[in-house]
């Protein structure tokens, strides 16, 4: 007979034990920490230098040491050749290639901060970006380059160094390659690093404006990391279902990007105290998903509803075998309760697993998982045992079980605020408690429901879109005078993005579309427009009736037109 989760919890993290839990603080505030974490990310990579195999990338193979080695090079030539030390900014664009991992691995040792930039920002948004953070170094691929390129002269101070080129580097932008070929230290600099030490920015859209870097310590990532391992041992005690011994190495699939938290938290970095092997997709495609499944014997595969929900509806079909696959988790996006019960029967030995979390929490809040997700398949989960959270009414007051309101959440994992933005971090938290946006309840077994959301967001696919930010870059044409963008229903990805717009006049979509190109990566463009002739309606204070717009370009969706 299983424990209860609170039987659990109450062993595995009493004294003495692995994840033995104690009071401490986190950017001032009080919180609860595991008193055996790393206590650097450093610390973690160094610990788990092994020869088992970490990197798969269609025909490269790394082993845990050998990429320690690497980014240890690529860590001396950032110290010694951009004169990168602590606290400094580095930025990485570009896909999952080995050299994210390398560069992220690399900036951290150094005690400097890693930056992981969206990989579909146009160049503008790439400008805001790099400004933002006042980046020293940045790490791109060739794609990324090219968006670079225009912008690069508003960037003079900033080091650019391509990996991966397909042809001739522009000049002043320096090649990985060479400058490896000329460093061949593979120990890493000495630096006086600790806990509550800088170790990333992550950009998330906001409900306003532009970006929001959020800011986080090594403290706060390594805690998110001992957290989800908890739970694995916390759904263990309740089930009294150990972990299966393997004949083979634990392997995930990375199909989300590393610039989420979900790939770099939830995937990469969760692969090293587990000796797990990564295999990293060039870009997602669920054939080669499931091709990859089945010759690196995937045990676990995290995605967004639409990523699950792809291999969900091709495993029937497919000539692979994926019996390797235990565990099928969702993050960055709601997944519909039906998605829960079908992972549960396409696969012969997985089971569903998911969580809800934030950029501003390092991806931790709550989880759920195997049997008890698929009797509870429309929550998130309950709370991690390092977090706290509560649901609050307008006026902040915390509300009874089962009643509706604001999701709040607070501890160690919580960042220290987003990067030079004071204004926003006076919006975003009450005291030590973050705001969510999130409407939720919670019930009487501790059960999360997310039902709603306060900020003004279009979550497609896992990426979040603050619709200011379209509303903005809609406004710049000279045609428009105003505009809202709002969600739209999408079966697939969850929502999609819709607008509605008063013009001077008539204008072509295809021509505005084209307009936008060139000011918002390509998932932020609208998919859906509606134009209107008259001046779009409002509510009493004078703003735009956005929910009106909604709900009549939801019906005539219904209705076959849009």
């Amino acid at each position: 007979m299983g424990m209860t989760r609170e039987e659990a919890i109450a062993r595995l993290t009493a004294a003495g034990e692995p994840y033995e839990i104690v009071a401490g603080e986190s950017w001032g505030r009080a919180c609860r920490r595991f008193r055996h974490a790393p206590p650097t990310l450093r610390a973690l990579f160094e610990g788990a230098r092994s020869r088992e195999t970490f990197l798969v990338y269609e025909g490269e193979r790394y082993s845990f040491d050998e990429t320690q080695r690497q980014a240890a090079r690529i860590a001396q030539l950032l110290k010694t050749r951009f004169g990168v030390g602590k606290g400094d900014r580095v930025a990485i664009s570009m896909r999952n290639y080995p050299e994210w991992t390398l560069a992220f691995n690399a900036a951290t040792c150094l005690g400097a901060v890693a930056v992981a930039m969206n990989a579909l920002w146009e160049p503008a948004e790439m400008q805001f970006g790099l400004q933002d953070c006042g980046a020293k170094a940045l790490f791109a691929d060739q794609e990324r380059l090219d968006r670079l390129e225009p912008v690069r002269g508003e960037l003079p101070s900033l080091a650019v160094i391509g990996v991966r080129p397909e042809k001739p580097l522009a000049k002043g932008v320096h090649s990985l390659e060479a400058l490896l070929a000329e460093e061949g230290r593979e120990t890493l600099p000495k630096v006086d690093l600790q806990p509550e030490d800088l170790a990333t920015i992550l950009y998330t859209s906001g409900s306003t404006g532009h970006p929001k870097g959020a800011v986080s310590s090594h403290l706060n990532v390594l805690s998110a990391l001992m957290s989800w391992e908890l739970e694995t041992q916390i759904t263990q005690l309740m089930t009294g279902a150990a972990m299966p011994e393997l004949p083979y190495q634990l392997a995930t699939l990375l199909g989300v990007p590393l610039f989420h938290a979900t790939g770099s938290h939830a995937v990469m970095l969760m692969c090293y105290r587990a000796q797990r092997k990564m295999v990293c997709m060039r870009k997602w495609d669920v054939q080669e998903a499931m091709r990859l499944v089945e010759a690196e014997r995937i045990s676990s595969f995290v995605a967004p509803a639409a990523m699950t929900g792809d291999l969900v509806a091709a495993s029937p079909a497919s000539r692979h075998d994926l019996s390797s696959l235990l565990a099928v988790g969702g993050g960055g996006a709601p997944r519909a309760p039906e998605q829960v019960q079908q992972i549960a029967r396409a696969f012969a030995n997985a089971l569903p697993n998911t969580g809800w979390g934030m950029t501003e929490t390092n991806a931790i809040g709550t989880s759920i998982g195997g049997q008890d997700y698929v009797d509870h398949p429309g929550s998130s989960g309950r709370a991690s045992a390092v977090m706290d959270l509560r649901v609050v009414d307008g006026q902040g007051r915390e509300l009874p079980k089962g009643e509706r309101g604001e999701l709040q959440i607070k501890g160690v994992s919580v960042i220290q605020g987003y990067w030079k933005r004071p204004e926003a971090n006076a919006e975003t938290f009450d005291g030590d408690w973050l705001r969510t946006g999130d409407v939720a309840y919670i019930d009487e077994e501790g059960y999360v429901y997310i039902v709603d959301r306060l900020k003004d967001m279009v979550i497609r696919g896992g990426e979040n879109i603050g619709c200011a930010e379209v509303e903005a870059g809609l406004l710049e044409h000279p045609q428009v005078l105003e505009a809202s963008a709002y969600a739209v229903p999408d079966e697939r990805l969850g929502e999609e993005v819709g607008a509605s717009l008063h013009c001077r006049g008539p204008l072509d979509e295809s021509q505005l579309r084209a307009f936008l190109a060139g000011r918002m990566a390509k998932f932020k463009i609208p998919r859906y427009l509606i134009f209107s002739s008259e001046p779009l309606p409002r509510i009493a204070s004078g703003k735009i009736d956005k929910r009106r717009l909604r709900q009549e370009f939801a019906s005539a969706l219904a209705g076959g037109a849009g």
